[in-house]
């Protein structure tokens, strides 16, 4: 699976992590993979900034940024923590399974709960981010209100084809990641979302 986020920041990143068994365990709760998406996107923060960005407690931010730092997504930023605050900073750019399968038909019931957990609010994610984009196109430029996309296409595959072309589309992707010049004014991060199953049988 590719990395479900694309991240906005200016600093080097390390390489998008793969998750195992108790990774995943570790970040499959709503809250903790919008923090972690938070940090990605917009930069280091203190539980009670991301508290006021999410709209959430910061009780509640602060005990998921610890269980989000035991696991090793996020670590204190040194640079910026003090002795009463203490700074997060993501620690990857994304993350992926390398076997989809081996989570989803994991024996531990535990492990395909938190599969299900993650893969719902990913979806959820992506249904969000379309209709916050639909609902204000209007504050975008007309060449970019030219250049976005929401199609869908039904075609017949084997599951080798349909692995094929998923395949293809994420290197079509990964090749555009540096295209864009740095200091390009026209240039803004862009979602790519990209979904493939089969439809079911009738």
């Amino acid at each position: 699976m590719a990395p479900t986020t694309l991240p906005v920041m200016t600093e080097p990143r390390p390489a998008v992590r793969s998750l195992d068994a108790r990774s995943l365990r570790g970040l499959a709760h709503p809250l903790r993979m919008r923090l972690l998406a938070a940090l990605r996107e917009h930069g280091p923060a203190t539980a009670t900034k991301l508290a006021a960005r999410l709209g959430e407690s910061t009780a509640s931010v602060s005990y998921h940024l610890r269980q989000l730092g035991a696991h090793g997504f996020i670590a204190e930023d040194p640079d910026r923590g003090t002795t009463r605050e203490r700074w997060w900073r993501a620690e990857h750019r994304g993350q992926r399974f390398d076997r989809l399968e081996d989570f989803l038909e994991n024996p531990d019931p535990e492990v395909r709960g938190a599969m299900e957990v993650f893969l719902t609010e990913v979806a959820a994610v992506h249904a969000r981010e379309l209709s916050g984009w639909l609902a204000g196109t209007g504050e975008w430029s007309e060449e970019w209100r030219r250049s976005w996309d929401m199609s869908d296409f039904n075609i017949r595959l084997t599951p080798d084809l349909a692995r094929e072309l998923v395949g293809r589309a994420h290197e079509l992707v990964q090749g555009y990641r540096e295209l864009a010049a740095a200091d390009d004014p026209q240039a803004v991060p862009v979602r790519i979302h990209l979904h493939a199953f089969p439809l079911p049988k009738s």
